[in-house]
């Protein structure tokens, strides 16, 4: 006679069987889509595991089906920073906001707010406050940092003597000042050992604070830690996808930046929706070129990291940068710009970094180079609109199809034409 313990083993084992079933037929699919991206150039070598990732990846398992055993320091009070921490405590991890400044710990652990970014919205309860730097990182599993681009290295470098295990996670957008360097290049030369990711997407602070439904991308060659991410922040209005192609995300989610600018000073003129929709697909043309140069996939850029954090930030008076470009469109220089918002746009040191590097490299930017002539030129915001404009062909879509003229030939005619338009101004001062 079969006694229940029995039939529900059987019943157990064929929901074992099945879901075994499922699994492999799953590797299976994964493994021919990983051998045809490999085969067509896209794949990339995966990195053999340190020892640090593998001492992770032991204790990762267990934190994916329980998010509650994470424990997390969010590094920099801005409003992204704030906004994930919140998430993470609102989901049950054990997790530490560091603030540089005594007195606004002190102020957000009494009002459970973030007056100076995230004003009249409440963090949750569990959310815990401090500003001793070896308290909040000590013992932790993850130590995200969202901290300005020009405080980034430096950060680094207050952590290391803390850090016996900890992962990575880097929130900042953007580029080191005068070396180029993304952040997770930052990590790789102040930490080497240290197992890390980046994130980046259409993550307006505000709209995640309200719970109006978002996502972002977690990018890290380590799975393990991609999951962690995933569990920790994942939410009913916040996604939380995955990638492993770390430069390609990290490079959406500083390029876009530029781009703001650019839309924010065609809001300035009020220009139509034709002109938007040719500045986002041509800033998506210039995004992916570069990226390629860098080494990133180039279909990384229509995700989440690459066209969405574009279409979210151009479109969102909320955005920092689209806010500066704007007061330049309006006729503000630079540096009263910056003053008036208060806050770090990093788009401004994007630009300079990309245009120089694109001149010495080669890869074609009008939008950007054209971005630096105004900000760092002193050229007319319209005139150079126009020199744009009248800047030869090129075919649609990057990668598809041959471009019309070269790089050097669109250059020479955009250099020509500005020529041309100081010899008539020259003339008409005479």
């Amino acid at each position: 006679m079969t006694s229940p313990n029995d039939s529900n083993k059987d019943t157990n084992n064929k929901h074992n069987d099945t879901d075994k079933q499922s699994s492999d037929k799953q590797n299976s699919l994964l493994a021919g889509i990983i051998e045809r991206a490999t085969k067509s150039g896209l794949g990339r070598k995966k990195l053999n595991p340190s020892a640090v990732e593998s001492a992770v990846a032991k204790n990762m398992a267990k934190i994916h089906s329980n998010p509650t055993k994470l424990r997390l320091a969010f590094l920099g009070g801005g409003s992204f920073g704030t906004a994930m921490a919140n998430l993470a405590a609102r989901n049950g991890c054990d997790t530490t906001l560091w603030v540089r400044n005594k007195r606004t710990v002190k102020a957000m652990a009494k009002t459970q707010t973030n007056k100076k970014y995230l004003p009249g919205h409440k963090l949750d309860d569990r959310l815990k406050y401090s500003h001793d730097l070896a308290a909040a990182v000590k013992d932790k599993d993850i130590i995200f940092i969202a901290v300005p681009g020009l405080a980034f290295r430096e950060t680094l470098k207050n952590i290391a003597p803390f850090i016996s295990g900890q992962s990575i996670v880097s929130l900042t957008k953007g580029m080191e000042k005068d070396t180029f360097a993304l952040m997770s290049d930052i990590i790789k030369e102040e930490l080497p050992e240290v197992n890390f990711g980046v994130m980046s997407g259409p993550n307006l602070a505000i709209e995640i604070m309200k719970n109006m439904p978002s996502a972002t991308v977690i990018a890290s060659e380590s799975e393990p830690l991609r999951h962690a991410v995933q569990a920790a922040l994942h939410s009913a209005f916040f996604r939380v996808f995955a990638s492993d192609d770390v430069k390609g995300v990290e490079l959406g989610g500083a390029l876009k930046n530029i781009y703001a600018i650019a839309m924010g000073m065609a809001a300035a003129y009020e220009v139509g929706e034709n002109t938007k929709a040719m500045i986002l697909t041509r800033a998506l043309a210039e995004m992916s070129r570069f990226g390629v140069e860098a080494g990133a996939n180039p279909l990384t850029f229509l995700g989440l990291s690459g066209v969405g954090d574009l279409y979210a930030t151009c479109n969102s008076e909320l955005s920092r940068n689209f806010r500066i470009g704007n007061m330049l469109g309006r006729g503000m220089n630079i540096d009263a710009a910056v003053k008036k918002l208060g806050q770090t746009a990093e788009g401004v040191n994007t630009i300079q970094q990309v245009h120089e590097k694109a001149t010495r490299e080669g890869i074609y930017m009008p939008i950007t180079h054209a971005l630096y002539a105004v900000i760092y030129e002193d050229k007319a915001a319209l005139g150079v609109a126009l020199h744009l404009m009248e800047a030869g062909f090129r075919s649609d879509v990057e990668f598809v199809m041959a471009h019309d003229h070269s790089n050097a030939a669109l250059t020479a005619h955009m250099k020509s034409s500005a020529s041309k338009t100081a010899d008539k101004d020259s003339d008409k001062d005479k």
